[in-house]
């Protein structure tokens, strides 16, 4: 017969009973946190902060808050391990720094948006008004006495006259 003071899988402890080498308790406060399938996350953990300090932790912790907290510690223990003077904040300033050239990338790329908008329509300004210059020209050509003595008082669409002539280069 078992022994009804250990967790419910007593042939399986969890992680951290396991690498501690006692015996895992029903009310084992790691248990839910560290599962025996993966003893690395305990072992990165306690490598970093001690057994007594993550459990220290976990027992002031509520227990909703517990599984971020077991999270964090992981995720500390293994940027500590990984930058041993600068930890998570080497990462962070990693991070600031990464925010910033994209931030001012991002600066750039609206500057360049607006270069293009102002280009676009400094465009449409200079077409418009050579539009209508072209209208003008066309319109005193046609008007003119010498334009009526050779070719007569016609009224002729500007489609006639293909006013559009000069733009046909930049539509095709």
């Amino acid at each position: 017969m078992e022994d009804k003071s250990e967790c419910s899988c007593p042939h399986h402890p969890c992680a951290a009973c396991k690498i501690l080498r006692r015996r895992c308790v029903e009310k084992c406060v790691l248990a839910p946190y560290f599962p025996p399938t993966n003893p690395f996350k305990f072992t990165i953990a306690h490598r970093v902060f001690g057994a007594s300090n993550i459990i220290k932790m976990l027992q002031e912790l509520p227990e909703d808050q517990r599984a971020d907290a077991v999270n964090s510690m992981v995720y500390e223990a293994n940027a500590r391990i990984r930058d041993p003077v600068y930890g998570c904040a080497a990462i962070i300033c990693q991070l600031q720094k990464q925010i910033s050239e994209l931030q001012a990338d991002l600066v750039k790329a609206q500057v360049e948006i607006m270069n293009v908008q102002t280009q676009n329509t400094n465009l449409v300004a200079l077409i418009c008004t050579e539009m209508t210059q072209n209208q003008e020209n066309i319109n005193s050509t046609i008007e003119s006495p010498d334009h009526q003595q050779a070719y007569g008082n016609s009224n002729t669409s500007l489609e006639d006259n293909n006013v559009y002539a000069p733009w046909k280069s930049l539509w095709t």
